[in-house]
């Protein structure tokens, strides 16, 4: 299998030395990266859950999840080359968020080598290039020229189908699961509000390619309209429901989205409401136990989960930000959705 691509650096610098496992003149060859050892009652756990309902957390390269996901400690960016089968062995990760591709579109070949990977009941969600979102680039000095002026691919479907939808489904095929378009907090006020941004995402939606599972993720709570809503069931898309300090609770977020007509179920927990992303690092890095459980979206995004059509994909993507450690984080979840569904 080729070397996994690395979520943290440049993929074009190639694999990192003695990282496919052969090693190199002089050099010790690394152990290969293996899963941890299920507890029983982990295993049991994932057998009693609805086979429609996938976990996964946003994306699999962390040294402290030894002796959860991973059978020892490995570093972080062997983990993002070489980890991802062992990740997909775990009875509770059926899915994986891959979120590089907010920030530069992946090529099919890397998108094919991520789905040579992993079995074929395993699927991806993967986050769209923010260009497709961002309406005025952020004065970040990253952005560099453009900082600060209006892009000309915000909400574009000719550079979406080209760039985003195409490679992602003819790389990775029937691994794609939902295809994310995440708007960033923004000004949409200055504009031309809720109304404007619902009529550009019709054209957009309408201009995509039909097939793909397209979600859509606000953290703006005004633009989470009755428009918006009739927008998303006419093109058969999905807002995904986000656990985020700036948006209402799970199941608010449902009921004014009418997932009642939508084609799947998308959820991203991702952020604790006492945190912003930077502060969450710093706390809980390595992210190898839960810091701050948050028992009150547990139980919202639990309920959402377990009161979810059984014929409907569900994707549940959890963020080590939400209370330190996404893979317990996942675990805790999976069981009280499998407590409520027991009655």
């Amino acid at each position: 299998m080729a070397p996994q691509l690395d979520l943290f650096a440049d993929p074009s610098q190639g694999p990192t030395p003695g990282g496919d496992g052969r090693g190199g003149a002089g050099k010790k060859t690394p152990p290969p990266i293996l899963p941890a050892t299920t507890p029983a009652e982990l295993a049991a756990l994932a057998e009693r859950l609805p086979k429609n309902l996938r976990f996964g957390t946003s994306s699999w390269a962390y040294p402290g999840w030894s002796g959860i996901v991973y059978d020892l400690p490995h570093s972080q960016q062997r983990l993002a080359r070489e980890g991802l089968a062992a990740y997909a062995r775990h009875p509770l990760m059926r899915a994986v968020g891959i979120d590089r591709s907010y920030y530069a579109p992946p090529r099919t070949d890397e998108f094919a080598a991520y789905a040579a990977a992993v079995p074929g009941d395993f699927r991806f969600l993967v986050k769209a290039h923010e260009a497709c979102t961002t309406a005025v680039w952020p004065r970040h000095q990253r952005y560099g020229k453009v900082r600060g002026q209006p892009n000309e691919r915000f909400l574009d479907p000719v550079y979406a189908s080209e760039f985003v939808v195409m490679p992602a489904v003819e790389g990775l095929g029937e691994a794609l699961g939902p295809l994310l378009f995440q708007f960033a907090p923004q000004d949409f006020g200055a504009l031309g509000g809720a109304r404007w941004l619902v009529d550009r995402l019709r054209r957009f939606l309408d201009g995509l390619p039909r097939g793909p599972l397209y979600a859509v993720e606000l953290r703006n709570r005004e633009l989470m309209t009755g428009a918006y809503a009739a927008a998303l069931a006419e093109f058969g898309a999905c807002h995904c429901i986000n656990v985020y300090p700036s948006m209402p609770p799970a199941r608010a977020q449902r009921s004014r989205v009418r997932q009642d007509l939508a084609p799947a179920l998308v959820c991203r927990w991702m952020l604790h409401p006492s945190m912003n992303y930077e502060r969450a690092e710093a706390r809980y890095d390595p992210f190898d136990h839960l810091v701050d459980e948050d028992p009150g979206n547990r139980e919202e995004l639990a309920r959402v989960c377990a009161e979810a059509d059984l014929d409907l994909p569900v994707y549940v993507i959890v963020n080590n930000k939400a209370e330190g450690s996404s893979p317990r984080t996942i675990a805790k979840l999976a069981q009280r959705i499998v407590e409520l569904q027991s009655g």
